[in-house]
C-alpha cells in the first residue's frame, strides 16, 4: 500500500520514507595545469670546497669548477678586528674612508655577518614606517605573484600586459608607485615587495636582516643549491631560514663567495 506523503508501508507494517534521489554534480577539471612562478635570483652566496680554495681568485674560478656563471660582488662587510696581515686571504678586498669596509669573499671568520644583518634590519624598520604612511587608508593588495601565476597558467586567456595593468590599478600598489615617482635614491618602495610588506614592520625587518647575509640563493660547499621554491613569500622565509643555518653553523676557515649572478 503507497501513500501519497512520501512514505510506504513495509511488509512488516513500519513505514519508511522515500528519500529524494539528486544527481551528483558533474566533475570538473580544468586540463590546464597551474605554473608556480619561480623567485628571481640574481646574487647568490657560494661556499667553496676546500680543494678550490687554495685556487679561487675571482668568480671566472667558480664558473670553471662549479658551473656557477657570474661576476664577483663586493658585499661582504669585513670585520673591523681584520689585521693587515688578513687582508690578503680576502678576495676583491676594498679599503674605503668612512663605513665598513667590503670584500667579495673568503674565510667566514673574517666578516662581519651581524654588522651587515643589524645594518639591514635597521634600515628595513625605517623603511617600512614610511611605507606605512605611504599606503595608510588603502585596502590591503593583492601580491604580483598572485598574477604572474594566473598569466604563467594561462597566457592566452591573461596575457602579462593585462596582469600588469591589473597589479598596477590596485590603490595601494598607485600609492606606492606615485610615491616613488616623486621620491630620490635609497626612498623607492619596490611594489615587488608588497607581500613581505603587509606582512608586518617586524617581518619585514627580518626579512632583509636575512637576506643581507644569505641572498637571493646559496650553493653549500657540497655542491646543493639553496633557493626558494617560489616567488612567494611563505617559500623565501623558508629557504633564509634553511640558508641563514647553513651559512651560521660554518666553520670559520670556509671559504664563501658573493656573486651577481649572469641572467639570460
Amino acid at each position: 500500500m503507497s501513500h501519497t506523503n512520501g512514505t510506504a508501508l513495509t511488509r512488516h507494517g513500519s513505514r519508511v520514507r522515500h528519500r529524494a534521489t539528486q544527481a551528483a554534480p558533474p566533475v570538473t577539471t580544468d586540463p590546464r595545469p597551474v605554473v608556480v612562478p619561480q623567485a628571481v635570483i640574481r646574487q647568490m652566496m657560494v661556499c667553496v670546497p676546500d680543494e678550490l680554495a687554495a685556487v679561487l681568485d675571482s668568480a671566472r674560478s667558480l664558473g670553471r669548477h662549479l658551473g656557477v656563471s657570474g661576476t664577483s660582488c663586493r658585499r661582504i662587510w669585513v670585520s673591523p678586528a681584520l689585521r693587515p696581515w688578513q687582508r690578503r686571504q680576502l678576495i676583491d678586498w676594498q679599503k674605503t674612508k668612512t663605513g665598513p669596509r667590503c670584500c667579495a669573499g673568503g674565510p667566514v671568520r673574517l666578516f662581519d655577518l651581524t654588522g651587515m644583518a643589524q645594518a639591514a634590519h635597521t634600515g628595513a624598520v625605517l623603511r617600512h614606517q614610511q611605507w606605512s604612511h605611504v599606503v595608510a587608508g588603502t585596502r590591503p593588495a593583492t601580491p604580483w605573484a598572485v598574477f604572474l601565476q594566473r598569466h604563467l597558467t594561462d597566457p592566452s586567456d591573461y596575457p602579462l600586459d593585462t596582469a600588469t595593468a591589473a597589479f598596477h590599478r590596485q590603490p595601494r600598489v598607485q600609492a606606492m608607485r606615485m610615491h616613488n615617482a616623486a621620491a630620490y635614491g635609497s626612498g623607492h618602495l619596490d611594489p615587488a615587495d608588497l607581500e613581505i610588506f603587509q606582512s608586518g614592520g617586524s617581518a619585514y625587518a627580518n626579512y632583509h636582516a636575512l637576506w643581507a647575509t644569505c641572498t637571493d640563493a646559496l650553493l653549500t660547499e657540497d655542491g646543493h643549491r639553496l633557493h626558494p621554491a617560489s616567488a612567494f613569500f611563505a617559500d623565501r622565509i623558508t629557504y633564509l631560514q634553511q640558508a641563514n643555518h647553513h651559512l651560521r653553523s660554518l666553520h670559520g676557515t670556509q671559504q664563501v663567495f658573493a656573486i651577481d649572478l649572469q641572467t639570460p
